[in-house]
């Protein structure tokens, strides 16, 4: 088939495509979809295969000519997509080349045939920019306090849970059993104020009514009329500058014990360990891994997003809404719910689908420009890894989690998530050599726990 096309770049990384089918050629495919027609078709007074040319025509001639027409346009984009030339402007897989204003046009079997669609194509990114570019690198120490806190943690986990004896007080840090229920002016029972068996900490503040500090001090199957005043500023605008009378009887109380911390705690945590030291040097190595895990994060979304603003370039509209349907999906599926119900639920309680979206899911326009930013300067770079290097990303992260590196590769063994892995060591080697460009700056000296707060 004779082609010849004109492709004009329109905004948002889209393109308008005009091409011309020479008129021969739509002679051509007029002509066989019409003796198609007539071997196929059956006409009352004509014998099956036998339908003058002509008879057709008259009972079927636009609708052949719509047809022929669709089908020429297929064709001739599927000719001019799969040229070597044609890299470049292939649509994006989301998006469907579409007529400009939706019309068809007109077929004459004397004329060539031109058309214009209009679709998105993946966008064109020059990152040249670098200048100015600095990225701070927090200053992070992991000392005894983080590590106290680890071994708390680990205490916690392995805590035995025993009932206190009759007549023992409520304390704080118990853990506590009640019933209650909200009271009216009147002493009556609000409805669908009323619970049973709620359990809770003493000191969490984790329940409706935070009576934490009223409760302290009751015994087991004590009742108590509670009355407290909130402030006005309260966090829950159910609660704020008002006065809750509540009714409240302790039906269980029981208290957290802890194991000592010593070598035994240790070897029951993992037989690996067998002393309170081993299990200390453990924790210290997971959180430096996790400290230089996180921080190297950090650096790599600042370098990222100063990447994109110092780069400018616009998204194709059907790559947002790609994206952003995917990560609705995944919402919904999370929600254990579908995307349509989630829509109402959202809908329902004052939000829209798109403050949902940036809420759980971040700003996906920037998230996406940093990953054709990524993908764009591997490939310019031609950034590869060999097998060896893959062995020691098995080894880095047998070594990160304590497990052997025949584990991970098992781990890795689909070829899916070999790619996945693949992926993140070019990723890794595109960082290293774009800090040679940019400069890495000491940054604010910040608490461990504090790293993982954004």
């Amino acid at each position: 088939m004779k082609v010849t096309k004109e492709v004009t770049r329109i905004e948002k990384s889209a393109v308008k495509l005009t091409a011309t089918i020479a008129k021969e050629d739509v002679a051509e495919g007029y002509k066989k979809n019409l003796a198609t027609y007539a071997k196929n078709l059956q006409i009352p007074g004509f014998r099956k295969g036998h339908v003058p040319a002509a008879i057709l025509e008259q009972k079927y001639g636009e609708s052949l000519k719509m047809e022929v027409c669709g089908d020429l346009i297929d064709a001739s984009l599927n000719q001019i997509f799969n040229e070597e030339d044609a890299k470049d402007i292939r649509p994006l897989p989301y998006s469907q080349p579409r007529l400009v204003d939706d019309k068809m046009p007109e077929l004459d079997t004397e004329k060539d045939l031109t058309y214009t669609v209009v679709y998105d194509i993946f966008p064109k990114v020059e990152v040249k920019n670098f200048a100015g570019i600095a990225v701070k690198e927090p200053q992070v120490k992991i000392g005894d306090e983080e590590i106290n806190n680890e071994l708390k943690a680990i205490q916690d986990r392995n805590a035995v849970v025993i009932d206190k004896k009759d007549g023992e007080a409520v304390e704080k840090d118990n853990i506590v059993t009640i019933d209650y229920k909200e009271l009216a002016d009147d002493g009556s029972t609000v409805a669908g104020s009323e619970r049973e068996g709620f359990v809770f900490t003493v000191g969490t503040g984790e329940n409706i009514y935070k009576i934490d500090d009223e409760i302290i001090g009751m015994k087991k199957d004590e009742t108590k009329e509670i009355t407290k005043k909130y402030a006005k500023n309260d966090s829950d605008p159910e609660l704020a500058g008002k006065t809750k009378k509540i009714s409240v009887t302790v039906k269980a109380v029981k208290v957290r014990n802890l194991p000592e911390l010593d070598d035994d705690l240790a070897q029951d945590v993992s037989e690996k360990f067998k002393t309170l030291a081993d299990l200390k040097a453990d924790i210290a190595s997971t959180l430096e891994t996790a400290k230089n895990r996180r921080i190297r994060e950090i650096k790599n979304n600042s370098l990222l997003e100063q990447l994109v603003e110092k780069n400018p370039f616009e998204l194709p509209v059907s790559m947002v809404q790609a994206e952003n349907a995917s990560r609705w999906n995944m919402l919904a599926q999370q929600f254990k719910t579908t995307p349509e119900q989630l829509e109402k639920m959202v809908t329902s309680s004052g939000q829209t689908k798109e403050d949902m979206l940036k809420q759980w899911a971040g700003d996906s326009e920037k998230m996406l420009k940093s990953r054709i930013i990524v993908d764009t300067l591997i490939r310019e770079k031609n950034i590869s890894v060999t097998p060896e290097e893959i062995d020691a990303e098995y080894e880095r992260i047998a070594k990160e989690n304590n497990i052997t590196v025949d584990e991970v590769k098992e781990h890795y063994k689909d070829p899916r998530s070999k790619e996945y892995l693949i992926d993140d060591a070019k990723e890794n080697k595109l960082y290293e050599e774009l800090y040679k460009q940019v400069k890495v700056e000491k940054g604010d000296k910040t608490a461990f726990a504090d790293l993982f707060k954004n």
